[in-house]
């Protein structure tokens, strides 16, 4: 993980809006990883770290005397010590179902990516990535969209194009482009500029695929998809 610092005096376009600052939570064993992180996360005014821990029985330690505890997005490692990133997601998601967690982790082994995905991670990021693609990441997400590193990414796609997903071809060819689409990590923003069609027009597809899949979020759908659990 590259982790040069931006200047101290960088400031997010975001910070002089007075908006209620995206709350985050880092879940990492490598303190000089963790500390970098939540460093660089901390120059951007729209972000505030509120904790930093490593390990999943410490994060649900938390939880457990602290009750008023939030957080809006997860940094999640996976190689941890005690219970591992991938069983933990689902312990968090039980007691939080609303949080976002992006995972932060070397494994870039499909059936890990794959487990991570399906387990409830909106997102998942390289350990390889920079400073500023983790930050970029969690702005994604923050707008609701959902974040893959490059080789992540083409790790995902390989897999929709090895003709695993037995039953997609109950989705029409556009609702397929806009899955695969979600799949990388794009916002519906980018999604519509990439196929010269309004964001409006990506919503309404993206409710009809969900109808379809009887599923009631973007996770789910993509969990179904990769799963081939799509009927």
């Amino acid at each position: 993980m590259q982790t040069t610092l931006t200047p101290e005096n960088k400031k997010s376009p975001l910070g002089d809006l007075g908006a209620e600052k995206t709350k985050i939570t880092i879940i990492e064993d490598n303190q000089v990883i963790r500390d970098n992180v939540a460093r660089f996360i901390r120059f951007h005014e729209e972000f505030d770290v509120v904790e930093t821990v490593g390990s999943i029985e410490s994060f649900l330690h938390l939880l457990q005397i602290d009750h008023r505890f939030k957080t809006d997005i997860i940094l999640l490692d996976i190689g941890l010590p005690g219970m591992s990133g991938l069983d933990g997601i689902p312990m968090i998601l039980e007691k939080m179902p609303e949080v976002d967690i992006i995972m932060l982790t070397s494994y870039e082994e499909e059936d890990v990516i794959l487990r991570a995905l399906c387990s409830g991670a909106c997102s998942y990021l390289s350990k390889k990535a920079s400073l500023e693609e983790i930050v970029d990441a969690i702005r994604i997400v923050v707008k609701g969209g959902s974040y893959m590193s490059p080789s992540i990414a083409r790790e995902i796609v390989t897999h929709l194009m090895g003709g695993r997903v037995s039953k997609a071809t109950i989705l029409t060819e556009r609702q397929k482009e806009i899955l695969e689409k979600l799949v990388e990590g794009k916002s519906y923003g980018a999604i519509a500029q990439s196929l010269f069609i309004s964001i409006e027009t990506v919503r309404t597809h993206v409710k009809s695929m969900y109808k379809v899949l009887h599923v009631n979020n973007k996770a789910e759908a993509i969990a179904k998809y990769l799963k081939g659990e799509i009927k």
